[in-house]
């Protein structure tokens, strides 16, 4: 992966969602139309610290999100979710 050139603003991340599953366990592939959304990515870029709230998450971990968390963006190619600290669930 290129370094990415931006920025992101406090309190906010830049997660790299996981891939959706294209297989179950059992071998079974699934349609595309029966994919869903990734609920955990890995945390590419984070902002400063708000002055209320430490940032608690750095780049590299893996994170778990809400289902409907994050907005969408596309850079250099690459699809991302840029999301508030807030929506972390999980850290890993």
């Amino acid at each position: 992966m290129t370094e990415l050139k931006g920025k992101v603003l406090a309190g906010k991340i830049l997660v790299l969602p996981q891939e959706a599953e294209t297989k179950t366990a059992s071998g079974i592939i699934i349609p595309d139309s029966a994919k869903e959304k990734p609920q955990a990515g890995t945390v590419v870029l984070t902002g400063a610290p708000k002055k209320d709230e430490p940032m608690e998450l750095k780049a590299g971990d893996t994170v778990f999100y809400g289902k409907y968390s994050g907005t969408g963006l596309t850079i250099d190619g690459v699809d991302y979710l840029l999301m508030s600290q807030n929506d972390v669930l999980y850290i890993q």
